[in-house]
């Protein structure tokens, strides 16, 4: 269901969050305790900043921080700005345009619901919960 972007970025955040003292954190030093190759983890890193969950700065003393606390960042947000939509079906996205099976669709509640408790659950899960052990 979702990409290795999602997954990489919620266990940067997580590195990231674990590293709060100090200077910032240099992306080869997470991408080896993540495991994770470093080119591949830029191009993540690159949708965490455009989306202003993070903040980098290069050259010698450069890397990454988190620019709120880490109980504010959800795994809903994270997964929204690298997977794009939590929709299940195309008709559920909220930019879609009106199916015009809705009226009579029945299946439509069905996914309704289904992607309403995704979107919950990922709404109430925080950084800080997973970094804690807390889900």
């Amino acid at each position: 269901m979702f990409s290795t972007k999602g997954r990489y970025a919620i266990r940067f955040l997580i590195d990231l969050s674990e590293h709060l003292e100090g200077d910032l954190v240099r992306l080869d030093e997470v991408a080896e305790r993540q495991g994770i190759s470093k080119k591949y983890l830029e191009t993540v890193v690159k949708m965490l900043v455009g989306a202003k969950m993070v903040k980098g700065a290069s050259g010698k003393g450069g890397g990454y921080r988190l620019l709120r606390a880490p109980e504010e960042y959800t795994i809903r947000e994270v997964l929204e700005v690298t997977e794009g939509s939590l929709a299940t079906v195309a008709c559920t996205n909220k930019d879609a345009d009106q199916c015009p099976r809705e009226s009579f669709c029945k299946t439509l509640p069905m996914w309704k619901k289904f992607d309403g408790m995704v979107y919950d659950y990922f709404e109430n899960i925080t950084i800080a919960d997973l970094r804690d052990g807390n889900v």
